[in-house]
C-alpha cells in the first residue's frame, strides 16, 4: 500500500500514537525504592498511554487484517492493558500527587492512612486548644504561645522571645526542655508536646512512609504485565514511523520503493534527496540507472559542488561485503592522501569490481581524479559508463545546472569553488599559476615580489648587525663575526 494512502485511511491513528509516551525504562528502574520519597512514576502520561493503546487497538480491528501491522496491534494489546490502567486509576490520586509532587492514594484505599490523614487535617484547631492550656502553666510575663507540628521533629510549644532573653541561659524556663530559636520565637518542648508525640506519632512521615510502600506493590502489579506495555511501545513506535512517512509522501511527492527480483539493477525515475531539496533553494531531480545495457560502474565527475555527492546519497546507502545485487557508493575515494596513491587506490579497487564480470555489484563513483579517466585507468567496455554534473562557464563565473549527464569533466574548476569560499584573489591567481606549471612539467619558481620582500628584511637584518657592533670592544673578534654572521645573511640576500 503506498504511503500516501495510509495518510488519507489512518490518519484519525495519529491521535492515539501521539499520546503514547510512557517510557519502560521508568518504569523498569522503579523496582526497588532506595529513598523514603520517590517521585511519583505513575503520573497521568502512563495512564493516557494504556488508555491510547487501548484506542489504538480498536481502531486497527477495524482495519484491514492483511496488514501485518495492524494485526499486531490487534491481537497484542491485550486485556492486561484494562488492568494496569483499573490498578492505577482506582489507587493513585493524581491531583494530591501533584500538589505534594510525591505519590498520593485515594481516599478508602487504606483506613490506617484514611484515619491519620484526618489527624493531620484536624491538627490545626486541636493544636490551638493544646496552646491555649499549656499557656495557662507558663509564667505570666509570657503574653501567648502556640503548639506547632514539624515533620520528622514533631510536636513543639513556641512562645515569643520577651525582652529580658538576652542571652541563652536566659531561655531556660522550668518544666520545658529547649530546642532552639529561629524567627525571633523560642521552641520547646514540653510534657504535653513530648506526650503527643507518643500518642500521634510522625504523622506526615508515617503517611509517606505507608504511602510509598503501596506505590511499591502497586509498581509491582504493573510489572508483572510490563510485557505488555513495551510491546505497545515497540508497535506503537512502528506505526508512528509508517504515519509520519505516509505524511512526508503526501506533502513532498514522495514514493516509496519498489524491489524486485526481475529487476536486475537500479532505476530512479527522477530521484530527490529529501533535505537537501527541502534546504536548498534550487535543487534538480536527477534519474538513475545501473544494470543492463547501461553499465555496473558510473563514473561521476564534476567540479566542487556541482552536486555529486548529493546524487550519490540520493541513490542509496552504501553497502559492505558487495554481490552482484549490491550497491556501493563511492564519493571521493583516495582524496585523503598523496594525489598519486589516492588515484591508484581507486583504480585498483574498481579494477577489481571490474575483473568480477557479471558478478560486479552496482558501484557510483564521484571522483575529481579526472586523471582516472584521461589516463585510461580503467578498461573499457559495457561495464563502465561515465557520467558529469553538468555546467556552462559564463566569462568568469561557473553556472551549476545539477543535473546528471553522460560524459566526462575537462576540469575540477577548483579555483571557481575557492572563490565562492571567500579566498583572496591573489591566491587564487598564484594557485591557478602552480597549477598550470605543474601541467606543463615546468619547475615551480617563488613570486617576485615574495622574494624581493624577503631579500629587504635579510638586508635589514645584515645592517642592524653591523650598526650594533661595538668596535671598542677588545673582545671583539671581525673575522667570526664575518663567517658566522655576515656570511650566511650575505647568502641568502644574493
Amino acid at each position: 500500500m503506498p504511503f500516501s494512502s495510509l495518510t488519507v485511511s489512518f490518519l484519525p491513528l495519529r491521535s492515539s500514537v501521539f499520546y503514547i509516551v510512557f517510557p519502560p525504562a521508568a518504569l523498569c528502574s522503579s523496582q526497588s525504592i532506595s529513598v523514603p520519597s520517590p517521585q511519583p512514576i505513575f503520573c497521568p502520561f502512563l495512564l493516557q498511554t494504556v488508555y491510547s493503546a487501548l484506542g489504538l487497538r480498536d481502531a486497527c480491528r477495524s482495519l484491514p487484517q492483511s496488514i501485518q501491522l495492524f494485526q499486531d496491534i490487534a491481537q497484542e494489546f491485550s486485556d492486561d492493558l484494562y488492568h494496569i490502567a483499573s490498578l492505577i486509576g482506582k489507587v493513585v490520586d493524581f491531583e494530591g500527587s501533584l500538589a505534594e509532587n510525591r505519590f498520593t492514594v485515594l481516599p478508602n484505599i487504606d483506613p490506617e492512612i484514611d484515619e491519620k490523614k484526618r489527624r493531620l487535617m484536624g491538627l490545626p484547631s486541636f493544636l490551638t486548644e493544646v496552646a491555649r492550656k499549656e499557656l495557662e502553666n507558663l509564667d505570666s510575663r509570657i503574653p501567648s504561645c502556640s503548639v506547632i507540628y514539624i515533620p520528622l521533629i514533631g510536636f513543639l510549644l513556641c512562645i515569643p522571645r520577651l525582652p529580658f532573653m538576652v542571652e541563652a541561659s536566659d531561655f531556660e524556663i522550668e518544666g520545658l526542655d529547649f530546642m532552639f530559636l529561629s524567627e525571633e520565637k523560642l521552641h520547646y518542648r514540653s510534657a504535653r508536646t513530648k506526650e503527643l508525640d507518643a500518642l500521634l506519632g510522625d504523622l506526615h512521615c508515617d503517611i509517606r512512609d505507608q504511602e510509598t510502600l503501596l506505590m511499591y506493590q502497586l509498581q509491582c502489579q504493573v510489572l508483572a504485565r510490563a510485557a505488555v506495555l513495551t510491546r505497545v511501545l515497540d508497535l506503537a513506535s512502528r506505526l508512528d514511523v509508517l504515519l509520519a512517512l505516509a505524511s512526508a509522501a503526501r506533502d513532498y511527492g514522495y514514493s516509496r520503493p519498489r524491489y524486485s527480483p526481475q529487476l536486475l539493477g537500479v532505476r530512479i525515475l527522477n530521484g530527490r534527496h529529501p533535505l537537501m531539496e527541502l534546504c536548498a533553494r534550487t535543487f534538480v531531480p536527477n534519474s538513475a540507472e545501473c544494470g543492463g545495457d547501461k553499465g555496473r560502474i558510473k563514473v561521476i565527475t564534476g567540479p566542487n559542488s556541482s552536486g555529486k555527492s548529493i546524487y550519490l546519497k540520493q541513490v542509496a546507502k552504501a553497502v559492505n561485503n558487495a554481490t552482484k545485487q549490491s550497491l556501493v557508493l563511492i564519493d571521493e575515494f583516495g582524496k585523503g592522501t598523496n594525489t598519486v596513491d589516492g588515484l591508484a587506490l581507486l583504480a585498483a579497487v574498481l579494477r577489481h569490481w571490474l575483473a568480477l564480470g557479471p558478478m560486479c555489484p552496482h558501484i557510483f563513483v564521484a571522483t575529481n581524479f579526472l586523471s582516472l579517466v584521461q589516463l585510461q585507468l580503467l578498461p573499457q567496455g559495457p561495464l563502465v559508463q561515465y557520467l558529469t554534473m553538468e555546467t556552462c562557464e559564463d566569462g568568469d563565473d561557473l553556472v551549476f545546472f545539477y543535473q546528471v549527464c553522460e560524459g566526462i569533466a575537462n576540469a575540477s574548476h577548483a579555483s571557481y569553488t575557492a572563490a565562492q569560499a571567500g579566498l583572496p584573489g591573489n591566491l587564487i591567481a598564484r594557485g591557478k599559476e602552480v597549477s598550470d606549471l605543474i601541467r606543463s612539467g615546468k619547475p615551480i619558481k617563488p613570486v617576485k615580489e615574495l622574494l624581493k620582500e624577503k631579500q629587504m628584511e635579510n638586508c635589514q637584518t645584515l645592517v642592524d648587525k653591523f650598526l650594533k657592533l661595538d668596535l671598542e670592544d677588545p673582545s671583539l673578534d671581525l673575522d667570526i663575526f664575518m663567517s658566522q654572521e655576515v656570511l650566511p645573511a650575505a647568502t641568502g640576500i644574493l
